[in-house]
């Protein structure tokens, strides 16, 4: 199943042109640069097995980048971790589904994983005087897999319980391949809710 997530980018690639047509002017024309109030989500259905992959600037989720070294900090990192590691309230699937969770992976710099050495997680930039500035972009990685007993009650998918848990995310743009095909589409917490 991770093959279907990982061909997800090329089967939603027509979409992505168009969107990096749209928004040439933001971030370069980069899709899934780190923007902080945007997460990604990639969604998958095959069968009786849904997979669902979140990407998020940690400070969306936890309200601040680098790594915790405060008491507060850590507790805060925590907390994040605990409610993430409970995808089936987060993701609010319907009870009709009967979908139980196979396997769930997170990662983070924050949950003291290291970043790949590709990711742009850590940027380097001078200023006008010559000053170099080091930021930290670190994102947070959750992927579930869940089977599902009844996959036809999987009509939609609701994000608002991620939109009520951590308030600075703005907008999750979602890229979906169902039973009905695939779909690109940017959602809020006013409309957190798409269709299979």
């Amino acid at each position: 199943m991770r093959r279907l997530l990982l061909a997800l980018p090329f089967a939603m690639l027509p979409l992505a042109v168009a969107h990096a047509a749209d928004e040439h002017d933001h971030e370069h024309g980069s899709l899934g640069a780190h923007e902080h109030g945007v997460g990604r989500l990639n969604a998958v259905l095959d069968g009786k097995t849904l997979e669902l992959e979140l990407e998020s600037p940690a400070m969306n989720l936890v309200g601040f980048e680098h790594v915790a070294t405060s008491d507060a900090d850590k507790a805060k990192v925590a907390a994040v971790r605990a409610q993430l590691e409970k995808p089936l309230a987060l993701f609010n699937l319907p009870t009709a589904a009967g979908c139980v969770v196979e396997n769930q992976e997170l990662e983070s710099p924050l949950f003291g994983d290291k970043p790949d050495a590709d990711d742009d997680h850590d940027e380097d930039a001078k200023d006008e005087d010559g000053h170099e500035h080091h930021h930290d972009h670190s994102e947070i990685h959750a992927h579930y897999q869940f089977t599902c007993a009844t996959p036809a009650a999987l009509k939609s998918l609701d994000l608002a319980n991620i939109f009520t848990r951590f308030p600075a995310t703005q907008k999750i743009q979602v890229q979906l391949i169902g039973p009905s095909g695939q779909q690109g589409v940017e959602v809020t917490a006013k409309a957190a809710a798409l269709k299979f």
